[in-house]
């Protein structure tokens, strides 16, 4: 028994004393959910999961405050939108809830790590996590351990499965067979008993597309060549379209690690011409206009009333040029000689008077000092787009690293901003003002201008 003054030095004393448990306060919310869009059409497991966790609260007299879960969400991640529901109530509760009450730790979650801090944070404010077919006391050390065990098993669990998901995928497309969804101009056959992938109707344009790309059209030439023949595709598609072996008969996969294998669908073009296209090969077999110094406005000037360019072509007994209009109906011949004089006639009226360079060059200096900043403003807001990308494409990274992201999950939305990234740096690339003297420059161009005529006719 303690005397009189032990119990009041008592109040000198240091530490927190033992607390007694409120064991009046047995609240309790349920969490139910299975991995799968199956087993929630079936509902049998949820219901199970239920009924056993019913039954605890009951037996152990708990007051239910409510039900969370109920689908299908996978415990890979912990931002599944009704388990943070849950948590959110559980926190903000005004009736305090002492218990989560769940079928098996595994429905609770299978992140390892993450699972244990989150059942750590949630201890600290007296909610205990309770697995009724696994029932553990975390109040003790050794309790707690044993419920960590099992979320870092659970972890342990997910990525064998994930694992032998992926060497399963592996192993198929190392068979010649692709996985994920047919690439544009293919479809599978429905109802096969093997995979079988053929040709569609949008097939025959990519073929051709490749074969407008290795004469040397412009990808905006080809998409909306491709737009006017009904099918309309981005620019930045059309470019994974042109770069995509499938389209030669091989396959390529972030799952191949590097490699590219012989698939077993049909090639749309030949290999030489995939190479041609990408610019990997020679344009064997494809003409190429050279320039002509003898007919420098060949294209350039064009006819008057039909609009069609003058081409040309040299009389060999005379040794003189012509410029003609190449098209059935038009008969139009014109001495090149004549057609140069004509074209400096015409230069003359542009040329700038020699009175006004030095106003010309003051009104260029603003004209670039204007670009140079509007070109600063808009470099400084694509670099902060383009550093918050970065971030994202990091954090998905990690999360993915750690398994908080499914593999197919981190490849769409991986693949989305790598679009982003690549569209930011061509903006920021189109903006980069590599100039280091414009004053050189500026002058140059006056100069030029004043004497049109005579630059044009010292270089033709």
């Amino acid at each position: 028994m303690k005397t009189k003054n032990e119990s009041l030095l008592k109040q000198f004393a240091k530490g927190k004393g033992a607390e007694e448990k409120d064991l009046s306060i047995q609240n309790c919310v349920i969490y139910t959910r299975v991995s799968s869009k199956e087993q929630m059409d079936t509902n049998q497991s949820l219901e199970w999961q239920k009924k056993y966790c019913l039954d605890y609260a009951i037996k152990n007299k708990l007051d239910i405050k409510g039900y969370f879960g109920g689908t299908y969400e996978s415990a890979k991640s912990d931002e599944r939108k009704e388990f943070t529901r849950m948590l959110k109530f559980v926190k903000a509760s005004k009736e305090k809830i002492s218990f989560i009450l769940v079928y098996s730790l595994d429905r609770f979650s299978r992140t390892g790590d993450s699972a244990i801090f989150i059942a750590s944070e949630l201890k600290k404010t007296g909610v205990n996590i309770m697995a009724v077919t696994q029932p553990i006391d975390t109040n003790s050390h050794a309790g707690a351990l044993q419920q960590n065990i099992q979320f870092i098993f659970g972890k342990y669990d997910n990525d064998l499965r994930r694992q032998k998901t992926i060497d399963g995928m592996r192993e198929k497309l190392l068979r010649g067979e692709w996985i994920g969804q047919a690439p544009t101009g293919y479809e599978f056959v429905k109802g096969a008993e093997k995979q079988t992938i053929i040709i569609n109707e949008k097939g025959a344009l990519i073929k051709q597309a490749f074969v407008w790309r290795a004469k040397g059209m412009t990808y905006d030439q080809i998409v909306e060549k491709l737009k006017h023949l009904g099918m309309r595709l981005p620019k930045q598609t059309f470019g994974d379209i042109l770069r995509n072996p499938f389209y030669c008969g091989f396959m390529s996969h972030n799952l191949l690690n590097g490699e590219v294998v012989k698939g077993k669908h049909p090639a749309l073009i030949e290999e030489e011409l995939f190479l041609r296209a990408n610019e990997l090969k020679g344009t064997d077999g494809f003409k190429v206009n050279i320039a002509n110094d003898n007919l420098p406005l060949k294209v350039f000037v064009r006819d008057a009333d039909s609009g069609v360019p003058f081409t040309g072509y040299i009389v060999k007994k005379k040794g003189r040029y012509y410029y003609k209009v190449n098209r059935i109906g038009i008969c139009i011949n014109r001495s090149a000689f004549m057609m140069h004089e004509k074209f400096m006639e015409l230069l003359a009226t542009y040329t700038v008077n020699p009175a006004h360079i030095e106003p010309l060059k003051i009104q260029l200096k603003y004209t670039w000092e204007n670009l140079t900043e509007t070109n600063t403003s808009e470099k400084k807001a694509l670099s902060l787009k383009l550093s918050e990308v970065e971030e994202e494409f990091y954090n998905i990274r990690k999360r993915h690293a750690i398994g908080s992201v499914s593999l197919e999950i981190y490849e769409e939305f991986s693949a989305e901003m790598k679009v982003r990234k690549e569209k930011l740096l061509g903006d920021l690339e189109k903006l980069d003002q590599k100039l280091s003297n414009p004053k050189e420059l500026i002058n140059f161009a006056c100069q030029l201008a004043s004497k049109l005529r005579a630059v044009w006719a010292l270089g033709k």
